[in-house]
């Protein structure tokens, strides 16, 4: 559909990704959640927030103008990255911009600008001292102008993160024209986010749509069907625990997992 619109002037159409994934992990003791914020913080700081954003960057086949970012306290990062859909030359870039990861060798804080688009992640790691289970949440923003699309980098997105659960939302906002002055919404054909993620992918995945076709809204929420659970003990293993023991765990992984889907709290009866 896109190849064969011919549009009058510039192509405005938005088209905007919201991505967040939650990482669930099993932390029994205090030492156990401060070393897993500890492990999240620097597994996921800012610099490789950023490195992660300038690949979506590419894949989409976008270009970076500006990149912003920030590491927090105690916990948690922030970047924030403006692309162009074509390359602009240096001689028209903003001088107060920065174009990637280099200027860190320069400054200790970034940020990040796009052309008419932008890219943003933010992280959230969070436990209660009450309960054996800590998460990690990754939300990221892909808000692009023209024909570039952020669904090519929804299966990159996933694979970089751990992705126990996944909740997209897709919009396509405002209008562009044809050269016989028709306004057009969509430039694309979209039946459901699920289509742009690998079929391999998706069968790890419990799912769920909830689209709006004929407002261009589209959202899909994902779960992991069975967990291994040497994947969720964040600094033992299996066989450390017994076998009532295990069931315990993987009963209380399933529950947080349950109502991060399903957007409640729930109270599982035995």
């Amino acid at each position: 559909m896109a190849g064969k619109l011919k549009l009058f002037g510039f192509n405005n159409l938005t088209k905007t990704l919201s991505f967040n994934i939650y990482d669930v992990c099993y932390t029994s003791s205090e030492k156990e959640q401060n070393d897993y914020l500890s492990y999240v913080d620097e597994w996921f700081n800012s610099e490789r927030l950023t490195r992660i954003l300038e690949d979506v960057t590419g894949i989409i086949g976008a270009h970076v103008l500006n990149i912003s970012k920030q590491d927090y306290e105690p916990q948690g990062a922030s970047v924030t990255v403006l692309i162009s859909e074509e390359p602009v030359e240096d001689s028209l870039v903003d001088e107060t911009c920065n174009r990637g990861i280099d200027i860190y060798k320069k400054r200790t804080s970034v940020a990040g600008h796009l052309d008419k688009s932008h890219l943003t992640v933010h992280t959230y790691p969070e436990y209660h001292p009450d309960h054996n289970i800590s998460t990690f949440r990754v939300d990221i923003d892909v808000s692009t102008c023209g024909t570039i699309s952020p669904l090519k980098a929804l299966d990159y997105l996933i694979g970089s993160f751990d992705s126990d659960i996944i909740t997209i939302d897709y919009r396509v906002r405002g209008f562009t024209r044809a050269e016989d002055g028709r306004k057009v919404f969509i430039d694309h054909s979209i039946e459901s986010i699920r289509d742009f993620i690998d079929k391999d992918t998706l069968s790890a995945y419990e799912t769920l749509d909830v689209n709006i076709k004929g407002e261009n809204i589209f959202h899909t929420k994902m779960m992991v069907k069975k967990p291994d659970l040497d994947d969720y003990l964040f600094s033992r293993k299996e066989e450390d625990f017994t076998e009532d023991e295990k069931q315990i765990i993987v009963k209380g992984l399933r529950k947080e997992m349950i109502e991060i889907y399903m957007g409640q709290n729930l109270e599982i009866r035995e």
